[in-house]
């Protein structure tokens, strides 16, 4: 990745916290400058992380060498990074090296297939780092659609939610761009992972074209994982449901599980049972 995008993932993240968020010694008095703009000041940072002034703000005019692992370490610590936001860091800085073959498998391995043939009931598939769905259960295919007769490339996930908008699939009240940010965060993540795939390339492209929360999200370098994201459903034939989506890594894979549930006890939940 370039300097460019480590610098501005710092900036954003510095300007996210404020004073009150650091111990009281590590703020400059406020009579010493006025605060013109949010979040802490860079010296202020650079004191926290234990670095000189000049080369923090050297990196976040994207002027600085590559920063070793324990500057690193100590950048999350100052900034009070969230675990996937440390590992956006890393890979901006070139300390987490790219996927081996650069491109979202669609080779689902065995165990992962057996657990989601295993979630009798619950309506599940596999993703890859893009989005595409590449394994589902019956379930699955009965509350959202038949994805055997949808091509590849159709198959994604963020692609069917813009198609499926109006028709189908709408947030919850209250969590309407949830989903936006989320897609958001994992492409974002995908992105450093496999920085040369130019069809990922093209997919973050197209959302950020369609979907202004999605180029929010991704201008923003939101990362943060969601690992949980409310919908209504319009069904045919189970009518209205408010269902939760679960997304789930798979270790050492590539791949994640989605699952769709909903609240114990609820109509939306007895409509479920009777895929």
């Amino acid at each position: 990745m370039s300097s460019q995008e480590l610098a501005d993932f710092l900036r954003r993240r510095r300007e996210e916290l404020r004073p009150e968020d650091v111990p009281a010694e590590a703020t400059h008095p406020p009579g010493r400058r006025a605060r013109r703009t949010p979040g802490l000041r860079r010296e202020e940072v650079a004191a926290l992380a234990q670095v000189s002034v000049s080369y923090y703000e050297r990196l976040e005019r994207a002027r600085a060498p590559r920063p070793s692992p324990q500057v690193l370490v100590a950048l999350a610590a100052a900034l009070q990074l969230t675990e996937a936001e440390r590992d956006h860091l890393a890979r901006l800085a070139g300390q987490v090296l790219p996927a081996e073959n650069d491109g979202a498998s669609d080779h689902v391995p065995e165990d992962a297939r057996q657990l989601l043939d295993r979630l009798d009931g619950i309506p599940a598939y596999i993703v890859n780092d893009r989005q595409d769905i590449v394994a589902w259960n019956a379930a699955a295919a009965t509350l959202i659609t038949d994805f055997s007769r949808l091509t590849p490339d159709e198959r994604n996930v963020t692609r069917m939610s813009t198609r499926f908008r109006d028709t189908l699939c709408t947030g919850a009240p209250g969590s309407e761009t949830d989903f936006s940010r989320q897609a958001a965060a994992q492409l974002r993540a995908a992105s450093v992972r496999h920085p040369t795939d130019n069809v990922l390339a093209e997919l973050i492209n197209e959302f950020a074209t369609n979907d202004p929360e999605f180029s929010r999200s991704w201008l923003n370098h939101a990362v943060r994982p969601m690992p949980s994201v409310r919908k209504n459903l319009h069904h045919p034939t189970l009518g209205e449901l408010e269902i939760d989506r679960h997304t789930l890594g798979l270790p050492g894979s590539g791949f994640s599980l989605a699952m769709y549930t909903a609240e114990v006890g609820s109509p939306s939940a007895a409509a479920l049972k009777s895929l």
